[in-house]
């Protein structure tokens, strides 16, 4: 065999490797990866359905209703536009409170709530995730518009 056709198969054994390697890295990180998604593009019906990933926002005033169980919590997360319902079995952060932020990572089932896994709140008054805070800005934005809007009375 030629020297040049020794290396080109040296190349592209290599390449093969590095092939391999890379898709043995993303298969592994499959199931790992979570996807960060507000409530208004859960209902516009963006995020997985039947996969895990993570919803976020301010937990809604008075939604808070815990079971007798003294585990189970239902509550709902608002981005000031949406609310989506979320059911979490487990114990809460002590940092959860009504109008906080806070971050599930579970499951959207068909009924349309959300069951979470893991429930994260907040640590710091300062802080919000990036895509939290440029969902409630968007929300904002979209609320001002329509309460902007100059009412037209129909013509008589």
């Amino acid at each position: 065999m030629k020297p040049r056709y020794q290396r080109l198969m040296f190349i592209l054994g290599g390449v093969a490797i590095v092939a391999a390697a890379a898709g043995l890295v993303l298969f592994a990180l499959k199931d790992n990866v979570s996807l960060y998604f507000t409530p208004t593009q859960v209902f516009n019906k963006e995020a997985p359905q039947g996969h895990s990933f993570r919803i976020g926002g301010l937990v809604e005033v008075g939604s808070v209703k815990r079971e007798g169980d003294g585990l189970t919590v239902h509550f709902s997360i608002t981005d000031t536009s949406k609310n989506m319902p979320v059911t979490y079995k487990g114990i809460l952060p002590d940092l959860f409170k009504e109008g906080k932020g806070v971050v599930a990572q579970g499951k959207l089932r068909d009924d349309n709530v959300f069951y979470a896994d893991e429930v994260l709140a907040k640590h710091d008054e300062n802080y919000m995730p990036p895509e939290a805070k440029h969902a409630l800005e968007e929300a904002a934005k979209a609320q001002s518009a329509v309460n902007a809007a100059p009412v037209v009375s129909p013509a008589k």
